[in-house]
């Protein structure tokens, strides 16, 4: 019994220098990732802040709300260079090989690591869905409320924004999916304006982009890939149809009439939790299975009314003839029913594409949580596995594995926003790769390599140089016939 308490005790105790080994490391790289991307994203936005006479609060608020942004990043770094860090110290010094001579598998020193790792993934979870949207929220508020005099930062994604024009007494009223205010690009734009003679004219654009004269007082806007639908007032129930693929469309004397609310508008898909996600989600897919229903119903009155049947009656046929292909009535019908299906597919594409952003949110929430966990079990057998690696190894694996991940993150985004790739797919790729590569490495934690050669970086190289060696002539063994 007492042989057991004394176990249990040696683990405690190892098990609490583990952790501690990597508290240094951890806060140290924390303070120096985050404070280096903090001053990039500031640097980026001063443009923003010099000569407006701004009073210090409104300064020191801009940077607390880009701090959350910065920090979502960080953290998941932070955690691999410590591990990396530690247990590279910890191997390098042989207290790794005294551990195990003592009898502790290397793998056990990984559960109280993993424990911690999933702590941190709770806590940045939590992070990343109650402060983060709401951090993002405000900030866009404050840049809008900065940028006053460019309407460009004041249109907001997906609700209606009413934008007056000097040359027309009738507002124009735009809104878009998603709208880059880095690079003024708009995607799934819909644009409504009328004009004193009473006619309506509604354009459907699958993207755009935005530019201003040099007096920054007419806003103009080129679409593509899109059609305008225009009533005629001379024609009551007739209208225009004009499909383009592209269009430059002239908004003057915008000035400053863009000026909304302080806070309280609609959240972009990264201002949102997963609740406020998943509520949007729900409501685009009653949503769209709406437009297909009422396409669907468009569809079949059109057939019924080209077959000469009254619609809700289509059992009994009229007595006129059924119309045949050549009859001049039905040109008309079928414009109808092209326009119809272009609508309803139009609608159909930018519902599907919001859905498709919300999702994506959804999982990079829980994916960048997660990634804490799967750094941890990445990290520590690679220290391991390359002893003498040194502050070399921290830097090249960290900088590696980091532009891997959010590369991989990056480009599925991409390709989920564009419905190429599920989400869930897109946005665990990398956690998935990185966490079958940890469990590998984990497995071959105990043979680990060792170097005679000094310097962290030599001696990565040449570890490195050795096992790609070994590789090749265990390969070339196997070719050469027995």
């Amino acid at each position: 019994m007492s042989s057991v308490r004394v176990a249990w005790t040696v683990m405690g105790i190892l098990t609490s220098y583990v952790i501690r080994a990597h508290v240094g490391p951890f806060l140290f790289a924390f303070t120096t990732i985050t404070g280096l991307l903090f001053l990039n994203a500031v640097a980026q936005r001063l443009e923003d802040l010099t000569g407006k006479g701004l009073d210090w609060t409104v300064v020191v608020s801009f940077m607390i709300l880009s701090l959350p942004h910065t920090i979502a990043l960080t953290l998941p770094m932070a955690t691999l260079v410590a591990v990396l860090y530690a247990f590279s110290e910890l191997t390098a010094h042989n207290e790794f090989t005294a551990m195990k001579a003592g009898g502790v598998r290397p793998q056990r020193l990984l559960l109280p690591l993993l424990g911690v790792g999933f702590i941190l993934a709770e806590l940045m979870f939590i992070f990343n869905d109650q402060v983060l949207p709401e951090a993002n929220h405000r900030l866009k508020d404050l840049l809008i409320d900065l940028n006053r005099k460019s309407p460009t930062f004041e249109l907001r994604e997906q609700v209606v924004n009413q934008i007056q024009v000097s040359d027309n007494l009738n507002p124009v009223f735009l809104t878009a999916s998603r709208i880059d205010n880095v690079r003024n690009q708009l995607e799934q734009v819909v644009i409504y304006d009328s004009e004193t003679t009473g006619a309506h004219r509604t354009t459907y654009a699958d993207s755009g982009s935005m530019a201003f004269n040099p007096a920054r007082t007419d806003l103009f806007l080129t679409l593509h890939d899109g059609v305008v639908l225009e009533t005629d007032p001379g024609r009551p129930g007739a209208f225009r149809q004009l499909y383009f693929t592209k269009q430059i469309i002239p908004l003057r004397g915008v000035g400053n009439e863009l000026e909304r609310g302080a806070s309280g508008g609609d959240r972009g898909d990264r201002e949102m939790t997963t609740a406020m996600l998943q509520d949007r989600i729900d409501k685009r897919r009653v949503e769209l299975d709406d437009v297909k229903l009422l396409g669907r119903s468009q569809a079949r009155e059109a057939v019924l009314e080209a077959l000469g049947r009254a619609p809700g009656q289509d059992a009994i046929p009229l007595p006129q003839p059924m119309a045949t292909a050549e009859d001049p009535k039905l040109d008309p019908l079928i414009k109808q029913a092209e326009s119809n299906a272009r609508t309803a597919t139009f609608r159909s594409r930018a519902i599907e594409s919001s859905i498709n952003r919300y999702q994506v949110e959804i999982h990079k929430k829980y994916a960048l949580a997660f990634a804490c966990v799967v750094f941890v079990l990445l990290g520590a057998p690679l220290a391991v596995l390359f002893p003498r690696g040194g502050l070399g190894l921290v830097i090249a694996a960290s900088s590696g594995i980091f532009a891997v991940s959010w590369g991989g993150l990056i480009g599925g985004e991409s390709l989920a926003d564009r419905g190429i790739a599920p989400a869930a797919v897109a946005m665990w790729a990398p956690n998935a790769m990185f966490l079958l590569v940890g469990l590998w490495l984990a497995n071959r934690m105990g043979n680990e390599a060792v170097t005679m050669r000094d310097g962290e970086w030599g001696n990565l190289y040449w570890t490195m140089r050795a096992r790609v060696a070994r590789v090749i002539r265990r390969f070339a063994h196997a070719g050469k016939p027995a």
